[in-house]
């Protein structure tokens, strides 16, 4: 098949992430530059698993606005979290100004969106099986909670999607927003994606033997599974230039199994040549990549092999995991905002936890960090079912 076209940059008007690290961008960059891991031994739920967890500190005393308040469940008081960090709220109310609330798309990623409170909903069924009154309340028992909610919050009425494709769903939501904003469907979107922790989550991932009872070690020759973890990232994309863009993206779907990823990364593989292709670059190019990196011992393995091919072994690569865990629906725009950071700061992050590389992962996998400058970055998010996404951050030339 042939390579996708060019695609004019989106400028990133406006970014944001909140995670165990901390809320915003500068917790979020202090962590990164002093390789400081925000995990820590699990204490979520009343009977905790034996691992270590990345967990947002404060949730259980948030409560959400009045007019807001019947939205109230754990992944919604962390989207409002994340909101509100970085002056986004403020930035998007500016966009709604510009180009009105109908001309602005809401995209967001989510693995489980509000699925905690369902699952608390069905520990308190009365004598007749149903829900209490007080969760009697179908817009949060639903995988749309969250953009619903969002939409609310901010105000705005164009189009609104939920994206679930398991651990590359918030990554896609950069995608759809090119597209419909190419399309002249839209002038901006607000894109990001969160998940919370949740006993579906944790119990799910460890009935398949992926969790690790040690914080998770990406890359690493003695890594034995991944740390789960929550986190709320949001973006504003905007036509024309800026000092950061959007410059390329790749989706593929190889589909050879439920939880495993083709042997030979052929998915991978086949979203980053779109990527590249859309940003009109080499992978020479590329001066950092955050990768997938869950920890797992085939997905590292896939991944590393992938780069270690295809890009010089100059090239900066790093999972951060280690400092957030693995964020599920999340992990997209956690490390998308990571990517934009990179580029912003000219910090490329290690890779926490881990100690001594895998060698055939390739020698592209950094475990310290380092400054530099960074022109452009790309992001792999890599989900279930063998659901994959490249994207490609660039420094604009009024950066």
């Amino acid at each position: 098949m042939p390579l996708p076209a060019r695609i004019p940059p989106l400028q990133i008007s406006a970014f944001t992430a909140t995670s165990a690290v901390g809320v915003g961008k500068e917790a979020l960059v202090d962590a990164l530059a002093r390789s400081k891991s925000g995990l820590r031994p699990n204490d979520f739920g009343a009977s905790p698993l034996p691992t270590w967890i990345g967990r947002v500190g404060g949730l259980e005393e948030l409560r959400l606005p009045d007019d807001l308040a019947r939205w109230d469940c754990r992944n919604n008081r962390l989207a409002w979290l994340g909101l509100q960090a970085d002056g986004f709220l403020e930035a998007v109310a500016a966009a709604r100004e510009r180009h009105g609330p109908a001309r602005i798309a809401l995209i967001l990623g989510t693995s489980t969106s509000s699925i905690g409170e369902t699952e608390l909903a069905y520990t308190q069924l009365d004598a007749d099986g149903r829900f209490p009154e007080e969760q009697r309340r179908p817009d949060v028992h639903t995988p749309h909670s969250l953009s619903m909610f969002v939409q609310e919050a901010l105000g705005l009425e164009g189009p609104a999607e939920t994206l679930s494709t398991a651990c590359s769903s918030s990554g896609k939501v950069f995608a759809s927003a090119e597209r419909l904003i190419r399309l002249g469907l839209v002038d901006a979107a607000v894109v990001g994606g969160v998940d919370t922790l949740c006993g579906s989550v944790l119990f799910g991932f460890n009935s398949l033997e992926l969790v690790s009872p040690q914080p998770c070690r990406p890359f690493d020759a003695e890594r034995n599974g991944i740390s789960l973890g929550e986190a709320a990232g949001f973006a504003l994309l905007e036509r024309g230039p800026g000092p950061l863009e959007l410059r390329g993206y790749g989706e593929a779907s190889d589909a050879h199994h439920m939880s495993t990823p083709h042997p030979e990364g052929l998915g991978a593989e086949r979203a980053l040549d779109d990527a590249l292709a859309r940003a009109g670059l080499a992978p020479e190019a590329i001066d950092y990549i955050n990768m997938h990196g869950t920890a797992s011992t085939k997905n590292d393995e896939v991944e590393g092999a992938l780069v270690a091919r295809r890009f010089p072994a100059s090239t900066h690569a790093s999972s951060t995991k280690g400092f957030t865990g693995h964020t599920l629906g999340a992990a997209g725009i956690a490390e998308a905002v990571i990517s934009l950071l990179a580029i912003e700061r000219g910090l490329m992050p290690g890779t926490v936890n881990s100690t001594v590389p895998d060698p055939v992962c390739g020698p592209q996998i950094r475990l310290q960090p380092a400054q530099g400058e960074v022109r452009y970055a790309l992001s792999n998010s890599f989900g279930f079912g063998g659901n994959n996404c490249a994207l490609v951050f660039g420094k604009g030339a009024s950066a």
